[in-house]
């Protein structure tokens, strides 16, 4: 970390540190302690790799591994975390060098987080980003007109929410078309609604902290219901064996395939939680049985 972001970062922990002694309802407690607690999240860039600003907000930054190759297509990662932590480092394991010498450029992005911001804003950040990189494509070393969109668990939400209602990319001023592809990695919140009432109790906080109560938003911020055409080219949606992220993602395929959208669905081992974090951790390992199927299909979607 430079002497400058560490200077800022200094009293940003004293401050979130008497934070966390106050009581809860104190006034400003609470949303204070989460921006708090983003503005000290992923500071740096991760090994091998720019950081890149694509808005004002500390949060709007994006990690960046230029190409080997000079005009190669660009595979863009969106992390999860509930929608209210996480970063861009959690684009953890192989996938940085796996995608590299699959011939590709890649990115990390961050987005703001809840409940400082709303979904609606984090869908739009996704947005701004792709737009951003598009923008300095050339600057950058990749093929702008060959771009694949791909996020884990609530980044699997938000890519799959900006390749089905194209309003988040329309206002980055892209069209759907902007994207070659969207991989949306082991999500269960495609169909909000349902996630909520049938998910358990688990998450359940986490969904309504995210989505609030309003039936007619959680349905807009659905992107089963908001599957009609028209969407992003093509999807690969991957999960594990989570009943909820299994019945979620073929529902979301099936409503994607009558809209004649391509839709590939694929399950892979893993169950529960630990499955859940493999699929994110190991897909770029050769030995990973998501990682060829993967490659092939970007290979695919991605060809000249």
């Amino acid at each position: 970390m430079t002497t400058s972001k560490t200077a800022m970062i200094k009293p940003l922990i004293l401050l979130f540190s008497i934070l966390c002694i106050l009581p809860a309802s104190a006034q400003i407690g609470g949303l204070l302690r989460e921006r708090i607690a983003q503005r000290m999240q992923s500071t740096t860039a991760a090994p091998g790799c720019e950081e890149l600003g694509y808005g004002t907000d500390p949060l709007q930054k994006l990690d960046y591994w230029k190409p080997t190759t000079p005009g190669s297509p660009l595979v863009i990662y969106v992390h999860g975390g509930g929608w209210k932590r996480g970063d861009k480092g959690m684009a953890v394991g192989e996938k940085g060098a796996h995608f590299l010498q699959q011939g590709y450029a890649f990115a990390s992005v961050n987005y703001r987080l809840v409940p400082a911001n709303t979904v609606e804003q984090q869908a739009q950040d996704v947005a701004d980003a792709i737009a951003f990189l598009i923008k300095h494509a050339e600057k950058l070393g990749f093929d702008g007109k060959r771009v694949a969109l791909m996020g884990h668990s609530a980044g699997a939400h938000l890519v799959a929410l900006v390749g089905t209602d194209l309003s988040y990319l329309k206002k980055a001023e892209l069209a759907g078309s902007a994207l070659r592809g969207v991989i949306p990695l082991d999500g269960a919140a495609y169909d909000v609604p349902l996630q909520i009432a049938e998910g358990g109790n688990f998450m359940h906080d986490t969904y309504l902290q995210a989505f609030g109560t309003d039936p007619e938003r959680q349905k807009k911020l659905s992107p089963t219901a908001q599957a009609a055409a028209p969407n992003a080219p093509a999807f690969l949606i991957l999960h594990v064996q989570r009943e909820d992220g299994t019945a979620q993602s073929i529902a979301l395929g099936e409503a994607l395939r009558k809209a004649d959208t391509p839709a590939e669905v694929k399950g892979f081992e893993g169950r529960g939680l630990k499955g859940h974090m493999e699929i994110n951790r190991d897909l770029g390992k050769p030995d990973y049985p998501a990682t060829p199927v993967v490659d092939a299909w970007l290979k695919k979607i991605l060809a000249p």
